[in-house]
């Protein structure tokens, strides 16, 4: 039965089939062999998996990132970045990754950040010059930080799913986020070498300071959103909704961009992406339950513990299953379906639930730019007219500087946990 289950994954896949709805025909397919469990089971699990306080927040923060799109928020951050980095040679991709690890900061999904951001940058950085493999590279690369750099939706799930603390998970995902778009700066600037890069006139310090005193109050989101939780003040759904209603205050009242005719898209907009994210989660909970009927959980987590006995195995082989499951599915359910296998084991490495968390999520958003699934590199390409193929290639550099910061939080996790150490020690 377990080969017609992976024949059938497989098939659904190849017919172009999205993958919540392969997760969910798959696990009815099993379970309907089953003749002691009833297909009721089905929609029970399903249930069940989204019935969580902590999952209100991924609709909230999905709200959050269209409201501040809808809003022209975003454009004010991406002026604000401009007028920092802009006078340098490559100044407008430089302000690309900026942007995009401000955004971050508000979010919690990279393809509101492709979305928003890519459909304001990709046309001025072609205008300005750049080539499309230039500026679809860097906007699709640095979209990806937008779920390391907290908040997160998927360190949300994370954190439900293997009960680790999500303060801890949001502060650790900091100082990666920061590497991986230093890192994505740093090869814009060896490009540079070769393409030579256009540079904007230099902002005076007069203008400079109007603009940061204009875009100071959508930089201090983060702020708020992930002081809250460190502080205890709320949960993440709570900060979720601060988001959400800070965001729609800034839009009313202060920049005067949002209107009561945008409720109605923006509300459809949320609903249509939220529902995507969720259905999966839903899916990937029957499915876990149909593996566990088949004990293919213990199977796999056998499989983790005789072929990598030492921690170091253990990691690569984690970095290198998730990268290969990034590929076709989303990361939520690639979360579902295999943290609880993985938790026994990494914790019998003395691997903490939240070093693992944030190997998982950095690796996971690789995957938002690799083919076929990929989506913000579909997205980035798409708003360019550019092919799936062009784009993976462009985005390949930026890929090896995300792996190697993985590796890096993998093999020295106390980079990561410096900032929450020093913020909240009680958590250690």
């Amino acid at each position: 039965m377990i080969v017609v289950l992976v024949a059938a994954f497989l098939l659904f896949l190849a017919m172009g089939v999205p993958i919540a709805y392969i997760l969910g025909l798959v696990a009815l397919i099993g379970i309907s062999q089953l003749e002691s469990i009833s297909m009721i089971t089905v929609v029970q699990k399903m249930f069940t998996g989204l019935n969580s306080f902590t999952l209100l927040a991924v609709p909230l923060f999905v709200l959050a990132a269209n409201i501040m799109n809808r809003a022209k928020i975003s454009e004010k951050l991406i002026e604000f970045c401009n007028g920092i980095v802009g006078r340098f040679p490559g100044g407008l991709a430089y302000a690309n990754v900026l942007v995009s690890m401000l955004f971050a900061g508000i979010s919690g999904s990279s393809q509101a950040d492709t979305a928003g951001i890519g459909s304001i940058l990709i046309p001025a950085m072609e205008k300005e010059g750049y080539t499309k493999e230039t500026s679809v590279g860097v906007t699709a690369a640095s979209s990806t930080i937008g779920i390391i750099i907290p908040p997160s939706i998927p360190m949300v799930v994370y954190s439900s799913v293997a009960g680790a603390s999500i303060g801890a998970l949001f502060l650790g995902g900091v100082v990666p986020g920061v590497l991986i778009g230093c890192g994505q700066m740093l090869v814009i600037f060896l490009g540079n070498k070769k393409y030579h890069y256009p540079r904007q006139e230099a902002m005076s310090m007069r203008d400079f300071a109007k603009l940061a005193v204009k875009c100071l109050p959508p930089v201090l989101t983060p702020a708020i959103i992930i002081g809250g939780v460190i502080a205890g003040i709320c949960t993440a759904t709570e900060s979720a909704a601060v988001a959400c209603i800070y965001a729609s205050l800034l839009g009313i009242f202060v920049f005067k961009s949002l209107t009561p005719k945008d409720i109605k898209p923006l509300l459809y907009d949320t609903l249509r992406t939220s529902a995507t994210s969720l259905l999966a989660l839903a899916t990937a909970n029957a499915l876990g339950q149909l593996l566990s009927y088949y004990n293919i959980s213990t199977m796999v987590q056998g499989m983790f513990v005789d072929y990598f006995p030492y921690k170091w195995q253990f990691l690569l082989a984690v970095i290198a299953f998730y990268l290969f499951l990034g590929t076709f599915m989303d990361a939520i359910p690639a979360m579902i379906l295999f943290v609880p296998v993985l938790m026994p084991v990494a914790s019998a490495f003395g691997i903490s639930a939240v070093q693992l968390g944030l190997i998982i999520v950095i690796t996971l958003a690789v995957g938002q730019v690799t083919p076929p699934y990929g989506l913000c590199l579909l997205i980035a390409g798409k708003i360019s007219g550019m092919s799936v193929q062009r784009s993976f290639v462009a985005v390949v550099p930026y890929i090896m500087v995300s792996v190697a910061v993985v590796i890096l939080i993998a093999f020295f996790p106390e980079i990561a946990f410096a900032l929450p150490k020093l913020m909240r020690p009680d958590w250690f």
